[in-house]
C-alpha cells in the first residue's frame, strides 16, 4: 500500500460533513449576502468553472473535526477553476487543496476584532487568499486587502470609494448602504429584482 493510500485510510469521512458556521446576526446581513451571491451569479452566469459559499465552513484540517479549531466559516468567498456544483461545505482535501481566490466577511460589532486579527491572518498565511474584503452592513465600514508575497497590502479606493478585485473583474462599492458590484464601465450589476423590474417594463 502507498503512502498516500496510508494517509487516505487515515482521513475521516468527509461525505456527511455540514458547515458549523453560525448563524448571521439579522436580516439586514441575510440580504447583503444574498445580493452578492446572485449578483455574482447573474454576472457568470455563462460559466461553469466556479463555486461560490455563502456562509459556509472550509474544512482545511483535521483539528477542525475534532473541535481543535477556533475558525467555524466564512460568510462569502469564491473559489475559481473548480466544478460548478453544490456543495454542503468546502472540503480542501477532497477539492484539489483548492482555497478561496477571494472573501468577504460581513463584519459585526461581535466579529470585528476576528475579521480583523484571526480571519486575515488565516487567509493570508494559510488559505493563501489573493483578495479579502470586509464589509460592516451596520457601519459601513469597508475595506480591502490583496495578497502580495507574504502580505496583505491594502487595495486602495478610487475617489468615490470604489475598491478593484481582480478576481472578479468588478469593484466592489458601497451603494445605497450596500455591498454592491460595478463593472469596469462603471454599470451596477443588477439583482434579480432589479432584472425582474427592467424586464417588467420592457413589457409595458
Amino acid at each position: 500500500m502507498s503512502t498516500a493510500e496510508e494517509i487516505e485510510k487515515l482521513m475521516p469521512d468527509t461525505s456527511q460533513l455540514l458547515s458549523i458556521q453560525p448563524e448571521m446576526e439579522s436580516p439586514l446581513y441575510y440580504t447583503q449576502l444574498n445580493m452578492l451571491v446572485t449578483g455574482l451569479e447573474w454576472w457568470w452566469r455563462d460559466r461553469e468553472d466556479f463555486f461560490i459559499g455563502a456562509n459556509l465552513t472550509i474544512y482545511y484540517c483535521r483539528q477542525q473535526l475534532e473541535g481543535m479549531e477556533d475558525y467555524l466559516g466564512t460568510d462569502f468567498f469564491v473559489i475559481e477553476g473548480v466544478e460548478k456544483r453544490p456543495r454542503n461545505c468546502w472540503v480542501a482535501w477532497e477539492e484539489d487543496a483548492s482555497y478561496p481566490d477571494l472573501v468577504i466577511e460581513l463584519m459585526s460589532d461581535s466579529t470585528a476584532d476576528v475579521d480583523r486579527g484571526f480571519k486575515k491572518d488565516l487567509y493570508r498565511n494559510t488559505f493563501r487568499v489573493a483578495e479579502y474584503f470586509w464589509f460592516s452592513p451596520d457601519t459601513l465600514e469597508f475595506n480591502g486587502f490583496y495578497l502580495s508575497g507574504s502580505q496583505y497590502i491594502p487595495r486602495e479606493p478610487l475617489e468615490n470609494g470604489w475598491r478593484w478585485s481582480k478576481v472578479l473583474g468588478l469593484y466592489l462599492a458601497v451603494v445605497d448602504g450596500k455591498l454592491r458590484y460595478v463593472s469596469r464601465d462603471g454599470e451596477l450589476v443588477p439583482t434579480p429584482e432589479e432584472l425582474a423590474t427592467l424586464a417588467q417594463q420592457k413589457i409595458t
